[in-house]
């Protein structure tokens, strides 16, 4: 910048004679439109008109005032609000008795350097003259100044009489930046702040489910800051903005061809604004040219609740329409008050004739345009005239107006002491007025309590209105819940779904989403370089689910359940083991109960011919112990069937352990009793008497004792113990026996091996003894598959999962068995049952008859 400014500025105050007696007004005067002498002045701020005629200055003279255009009848409805609450209280015996409140009121045309200019008006006044002490020392005009309508020229006046501790009420500017006290300090407002209605509007599109929405906003501190609250609140809430666009009203028609540009190609079908009406004045023309229907608008209490949109709304853009608004207020007596419009006249005349040629649509003088005109009498009257003015959709703002003028008339009663009279001695100065403001608390004769917080904001409700069309092409804005931010977070939105239509006269909510709801059974997986609620919906992995609508991720099944195929719920693992009912399980315990019913008819073959010599020959109570072991042998297996328990599991090992090694015990004992018997036929030979019944019974005790006492030091330091196995099937629970001690489980097996292998070692001893005699044989082959049974069941027993390897256990014992029963006694049988002859002691000592 240049330093001439500056220069000029240090430079001047030296030329100034300061011996001048009076300090002189330098620009011209601002006069006040409506003004009314009172013991206290108030001051008001209001946009009479809302726009101006541009002037090109060419800097060879001061710049011509501003030529303000486009009467604005809602204004001069808040001023009627601001007069009639003055008028009541003047009239009142109990408010500020005595005291008289008078007003200066001023018309900013909407513009936000007007504004100011007739804000400091409103402190200095209008003297031409002034003595410097009294300039310095004075109070202010007004004590308090009422307005502005709009959010930026109310941020701007209430910058300029902060420092001045001028108190500022406004009615219906509602910006969140203006409840910060550091820059604000002197300003106070009766419309709750943006900050509560951005938040009440996130919840709302949350509430039903547009996670996906475009924005507008106007392009100064309202529609900026409101939608940055918003849009900050929303994205908290897991809704995305897919644009937000800025406009203003004197933007040009290429800005709002882009914004409807943007709005086509979306694929947003909600869009929430932050507009005024005289925005919507402009584009709802636009719009209508583009025919931009079939989109939910969501709106704020600028224009939601406001009947002149919905009029210029031919084309049904805003049907449907949700959004929040101050809520319906009544107060008696003001609309009376408001057609009564001839004291406006009192105060200026040339804003009166604009202001009633444009209610009536008449001249009072006629122009020489040659155009007939209707002529105005000044007698005309208001019934039956249907405008902005005679419209009282926004009596909940004229009701902020009234509720902010009784503010400021209690704060001054408790200021001057009023009792039946008030003290008018009290010096009044803005700064103790606006103290006083800040604490005051009262009731309406409506019922309604009025206060403010520390951020001079009152408590925050919202009516939602949603517009529903009727006949006739007319809208009624129908209420259809409720936003009360002093309630609980999960209780402040209430909403009728009821009652509400939608875009398009539909009943169903618009769906506005990036990507559908992820049904049960998926979540969601962010698609890349998008916001978060644009996602693909992945079906979950096996053995994790999820029973909620856009998961974000699945939850994991605990060990024992499963996700079904739906993965949407987790359901009981199916429990393996080998049970009686399976095919499997019963083909076993068939085997089972086939060798022991063998078994026993062997044991009554035997016991029948007791007497023989065949079953006489190598100690028959050998025979019996070895059927016996047989038949537990056969019964062990049963105890390997079904689930496991703390029992099952202890006694199949112990019991196939024990029962084994009594078997290998007997046949051992046999294979002695054979070898023995061989050898004292020798002469000079008496080995016999060293291995008699006493000594093998003896043997077969000594054999089994050794097996018991590994069992249970197995059993009493590691049991088997029942355990539920999830690593071997992913969907399945596998039941089964822990060995406890593998230590334990192989020595009673290779115990077993041990004996089986000295078996098969004596009886190889044996296989020469004489062929009538000779056991020895049978012995050696039922070893022979005892143990290619056993070495096999080592790899097959290992590589077999879960149940399988249990029926490979159950197997083994049966094969042995049979092997055993087969081996040694079938061929006895075949001689007992089929070759009488040959069961004769000549025959068994081997006299009988040689083989040729």
């Amino acid at each position: 910048l240049s330093p001439l400014p500056h220069l000029l500025l240090i430079i001047i105050p030296f030329m100034l004679d300061f011996t001048d007696p009076a300090c002189t007004q330098i620009g011209d005067l601002e006069d006040a439109q409506l003004i009314r002498n009172g013991d206290i002045m108030l001051g008001g701020i209001f946009s009479f008109h809302s726009s101006w005629k541009n002037s090109q200055d060419n800097y060879e003279k001061s710049p011509q005032r501003l030529q303000c255009t486009s009467l604005n009848f809602r204004d001069f409805q808040f001023a009627q609000a601001m007069l009639f609450a003055i008028e009541e209280i003047n009239n009142s015996s109990d408010l500020l008795p005595g005291v008289t409140l008078g007003y200066k009121m001023y018309d900013t045309c909407g513009s936000i350097a007007r504004s100011v200019r007739v804000a400091l008006s409103l402190l200095n006044g209008n003297d031409i003259e002034a003595l410097p002490a009294e300039a310095c020392t004075r109070p202010a005009q007004v004590q308090v100044i009422m307005g502005e309508t709009s959010s930026s020229p109310t941020a701007a006046i209430a910058t300029a009489i902060g420092p001045f501790h001028i108190p500022m009420i406004s009615h219906f500017a509602t910006c969140a930046c203006l409840s910060d006290k550091t820059k604000y300090p002197s300003f106070l407002r009766t419309i709750p702040s943006d900050y509560y209605q951005s938040r009440a509007l996130a919840q709302l599109v949350k509430y039903f489910g547009w996670t996906w929405i475009g924005a507008v906003r106007t392009n100064d501190d309202y529609g900026n800051n409101g939608m940055a609250t918003f849009i900050a609140t929303a994205q908290q809430l897991g809704v995305c903005v897919e644009y937000s666009i800025s406009f203003f009203r004197t933007d040009p028609l290429e800005k709002i061809q882009k914004i409807i540009e943007i709005i086509k190609t979306s694929t947003s079908k909600v869009i929430v604004t932050f507009l005024s009406n005289m925005d919507w004045d402009v584009l709802l023309h636009e719009f209508s040219r583009n025919n931009l229907t079939g989109y939910q608008w969501v709106g704020t209490e600028g224009w939601i609740s406001d009947s002149q949109i919905a009029a210029t709304d031919k084309s049904h853009i805003l049907d449907g329409a949700i959004g929040l608004s101050i809520p319906k207020a009544h107060v008696s007596g003001i609309k009376k008050f408001m057609f009564n419009v001839k004291p406006l006249n009192s105060s200026n005349s040339v804003l009166f004739r604009e202001f009633w040629e444009a209610l009536f649509s008449c001249k009072f003088n006629q122009s020489n345009s040659g155009e007939i005109q209707k002529i105005c009498t000044g007698e005309e009257d208001l019934t039956g005239i249907e405008n902005s003015f005679t419209d009282m959709s926004l009596m909940p703002i004229f009701y902020n107006v009234y509720k902010g003028v009784y503010a400021v008339a209690h704060a001054l009663h408790e200021k001057l002491n009023c009792n039946k009279t008030c003290d008018k001695n009290v010096q009044l100065d803005p700064y103790t007025v606006l103290q006083q403001l800040q604490k005051i608390h009262f009731k309406t004769k409506e019922g309604d309590f009025v206060y403010f917080n520390d951020n001079g904001d009152p408590p925050a409700k919202y009516e939602i209105i949603n517009w529903q069309p009727r006949e006739n092409n007319t809208v009624e804005f129908v209420g259809v819940g409720i936003y009360d931010a002093s309630l609980p977070e999960d209780r402040q939105l209430s909403v009728k779904n009821m009652s509400l239509i939608w875009a398009k006269n539909s009943l169903q909510v618009p769906v506005s989403v990036c990507s559908e709801k992820c049904p049960h059974g998926t979540h969601k997986v962010l698609q890349k370089g998008k916001p978060v609620c644009c996602y693909d919906c992945v079906r979950c992995a096996e053995g994790e689910m999820s029973n909620a609508t856009d998961s974000i991720s699945c939850l994991k099944c605990f060990p024992e359940f499963w996700s079904n195929e739906e993965r949407d719920a987790c359901i009981k693992k199916e429990e393996l083991f080998l049970s009686y009912e399976e095919i499997m399980g019963a083909l076993l315990t068939t085997a089972s109960i086939f060798g022991t019913c063998m078994t026993a008819l062997v044991a009554a073959i035997f016991f029948r011919h007791r007497k023989t010599p065949l079953v006489r020959a190598n100690n028959s109570e050998l025979s019996f112990l070895l059927l016996f072991s047989l038949t537990l042998c056969f019964l062990c297996s049963l105890t390997f069937i079904g689930q496991p328990s703390e029992w099952s599991c202890m006694l199949r090992h112990t019991a196939f352990g024990i029962t084994f090694v009594l078997c290998m015990s007997c046949v051992l004992g046999k294979t002695i009793v054979v070898l023995m018997a061989f050898k004292s036929s020798l002469p000079g030979r008496n080995i016999t008497k060293w291995f008699g019944p006493t000594q093998q019974r003896v043997s077969v005790l000594g054999f089994t004792l050794i097996q018991v006492i590994i069992c249970i030091i197995w059993v009493t330091m590691a049991p088997p113990l029942p355990i539920k196995n999830f690593k071997e099937f992913k969907d399945k629970i596998v039941l089964e026996c822990d060995l406890g001690s593998t230590i334990g489980f192989w020595s009673v097996l290779g115990y077993i091996g041990l004996l089986a292998m000295l078996c098969f070692h004596f009886a190889f001893l044996a296989r020469k003894l004489p062929d009538n005699f000779n056991e020895a044989k049978l012995i050696t082959f039922s070893m022979l598959i005892f143990c290619t049974v056993w070495i096999t069941f080592i790899p097959a027993y290992v590589s077999s999962p879960g149940k399988f390897s249990v029926a490979v256990e159950i197997f083994a014992i049966l094969a042995s068995s049979f092997g055993l029963l087969i081996c040694i006694f079938i061929p006895k049988c075949y001689i007992i049952l089929l070759k009488p002859e040959k069961n004769t002691k000549k025959n068994m000592m081997g006299k009988g008859p040689r083989k040729p």
